[in-house]
């Protein structure tokens, strides 16, 4: 049985975005929030909070879609938080 992977997007004390990938998203969170891990990028800025998660019974899936999150702007990201995927197409447009 392939286990669920979840991909997340937490808001920081210092308003950044943090994206990432988890099989358990619970823990992962409370991971965060303990400052479990002292050089990861959510260690100095916490508290913080989960907006948005996906679920995906293919790993390797939920690792290509935080790969390509991680890349979106910021506006971008606010935009699939918020469930304005009309949105996202004219986000990926750069203006020249």
């Amino acid at each position: 049985m392939a286990k669920n992977a979840y991909v997340y997007i937490l808001r920081c004390s210092d308003g950044s975005f943090y994206t990432g990938v988890t099989s358990n998203l619970l823990k992962r969170i409370t991971e965060h929030n303990e400052g479990r891990y002292p050089d990861s990028y959510t260690f100095s800025i916490r508290p913080v909070e989960l907006l948005y998660y996906a679920k995906f019974t293919d790993f390797r899936i939920a690792i290509e879609k935080e790969k390509q999150i991680k890349k979106w702007s910021k506006i971008k990201k606010q935009a699939l938080i918020d469930g304005e995927y009309a949105k996202l197409p004219n986000l990926s447009k750069k203006t020249f």
